[in-house]
């Protein structure tokens, strides 16, 4: 693994966290009235994973270069599988939703979610990438090493 590869890879991580947050956002407001305030658990959990990405990719960014204590392999392998299966969940459950509530990409709300499963797809195989990285950095080291690829981490920062 090089850091050419990772660092990309957390660009379009956030990038679309950050996409997959405003759509998100919107389809919850689209559910909210006058009267009450109610949207699908899936939807706010794709809200919720959106929010946690954006956390977990600045401490997958910052902690390998300027905090290499805090670093441990398997801490940055089970943080990326476990973002990895929140966004399996997540795109999945809003992309059962849309299809029990037949709802297509039409535009509004059914628009923006349909955009937010496609994205959160993406972002999903981005950290499946990421996660096969880090196991592959685990098999590679001796079990006492337990510092983190030092390819990850961003020279000159």
């Amino acid at each position: 693994m090089t850091f050419a590869y990772i660092l990309p890879l957390r660009a379009v991580q956030a990038v679309f966290s950050i996409i997959v947050l405003g759509l998100a956002a919107y389809v919850v407001d689209a559910y909210t009235s006058p009267w009450g305030s109610w949207s699908p658990h899936s939807v706010n959990f794709m809200l919720f994973t959106a929010v946690w990405t954006l956390l977990a990719v600045a401490f997958l960014v910052i902690t390998p270069s300027r905090f290499p204590q805090f670093a441990h392999k398997y801490v940055i392998a089970g943080l990326e599988a476990l973002t990895m299966i929140f966004w399996f969940a997540a795109w999945v459950a809003v992309a059962a939703l849309w299809g029990d509530i037949h709802c297509g990409s039409n535009g509004g709300p059914c628009g923006a979610g349909t955009a937010a499963i496609v994205f959160g797809a993406f972002i999903w195989l981005t950290f499946v990438a990421t996660t096969v990285f880090a196991v592959l950095h685990i098999r590679r080291t001796p079990r006492g090493d337990t510092s983190a690829d030092p390819e990850m981490r961003m020279q000159g920062v």
